[in-house]
């Protein structure tokens, strides 16, 4: 990327949202009122905290990143509790109950802990915070490292896949609020429709919310109904709606983020652009209980085993022949693409203005 793009994605990069609430005895899961964790005790030693601001039960990033981290704790043998921060008023009092409670890390998602973390990060300096798609804090702190994920670059991917295999030529983007990294992921597929051919077009929607599948439902079966044959999803728990429509009538695709979206349409989720947050947050938690911790920011992109664009093993068992064979066909050329974008040769353009 060029210096530009840098700069405008450091400047632009806010919010995504977009994961199976089940533990032992070392997980809690609950709202910030049932938290109680008494002030000033100290923990047990190694406590390792995800707040997630949006709820479980989503089939993609939260429950990702629930069962990731109870996996880590199983295999390193710490407790973690699990806290469900729906709202904003309420952050800055988990985050001070943790932090006193003696948490070793502390993990947080999306753009709107920030500021609990710039407030409280400085009074604990031996708590590490991680906030989980994030911008990056200036002047960097000792104790805190922020995640960010070059998701447009697999959205170029999927646009390009889209173009090569939609019957109709009509590729459809929905996503949950108009925000600069989604506007990015719309605008690159934008960008590789229009590298196919100046007949292929692709209509952007934002459903207002990343939890409404029921908008989600019925803007995507618009689309449908206007010839649209591919849709992207970029909304979180709103993708079920989609995933829905799609299911409605034959030949109606969609690339979507999780694998677990696999089985909610066997048929018509033809594709993911992946993005593992299970695995992000492990691969951080990791880091900050061992001695591989630096703070600072980090940009995850393709070729990190946390972004990608996969074609579903679950849809080319079960989807329409004809669609299925066209994509093999295609295929190679969307991994040449890839590799491209890797080694440098192919840049994508980060847009974020509509």
């Amino acid at each position: 990327m060029t210096s530009k793009i840098d700069m405008l994605k450091d400047k632009a990069l806010s919010r995504r949202t977009f994961l199976k609430t089940s533990a032992g005895a070392a997980l809690v899961a609950g709202t910030a009122g049932s938290l109680a964790l008494p002030t000033r005790a100290r923990a047990a030693t190694g406590l390792v905290a995800l707040v997630h601001t949006q709820a479980a039960g989503d089939n993609g990033p939260i429950d990702s990143m629930i069962a990731a981290l109870k996996k880590l704790s199983e295999e390193k043998g710490f407790p973690i509790r699990t806290i469900y921060a729906q709202d904003s008023a309420t952050f800055p009092s988990i985050y001070e109950s943790l932090a006193d409670a003696g948490a070793e890390v502390i993990a947080g998602t999306f753009n709107e802990v920030a500021e609990p973390i710039k407030e409280l990060a400085p009074k604990f300096p031996d708590t590490k915070f991680i906030q989980i798609f994030g911008d990056p804090f200036e002047p960097v702190m000792p104790n805190v490292v922020t995640v960010s994920y070059d998701y447009y670059l697999g959205c170029y991917l999927s646009g390009l896949f889209a173009a090569k295999i939609s019957k109709t030529g009509k590729i459809g983007y929905i996503g949950g609020v108009s925000l600069p990294p989604l506007n990015a992921d719309l605008n690159a597929m934008k960008a590789a429709a229009a590298s196919v051919g100046a007949d292929k077009s692709v209509t952007g929607a934002f459903a207002g919310s990343f939890q409404d599948p029921a908008k989600g439902h019925e803007i995507a079966n618009q689309m449908y109904q206007d010839g649209i044959d591919y849709i992207q999803t970029d909304s979180a728990a709103t993708d079920t709606g989609i995933i829905q429509a799609a299911n409605e009538a034959d030949g109606r695709m969609v690339s979507a983020i999780s694998p677990e979206q696999y089985k909610l349409g066997p048929k018509s989720v033809a594709a993911l652009v992946a993005l593992d947050f299970g695995q992000s947050l492990y691969n951080e938690v990791e880091k900050a209980i061992g001695p591989d911790f630096k703070a600072g920011h980090l940009s995850t992109g393709l070729g990190t085993g946390v972004v990608d664009f996969v074609l579903s093993p679950t849809w080319v068992e079960q989807g329409p022949p004809d669609l299925v064979a066209k994509a093999k066909e295609v295929w190679p050329e969307i991994e040449k693409a890839r590799a491209d974008i890797i080694a440098g040769t192919l840049e994508v353009p980060f847009n974020t203005e509509l």
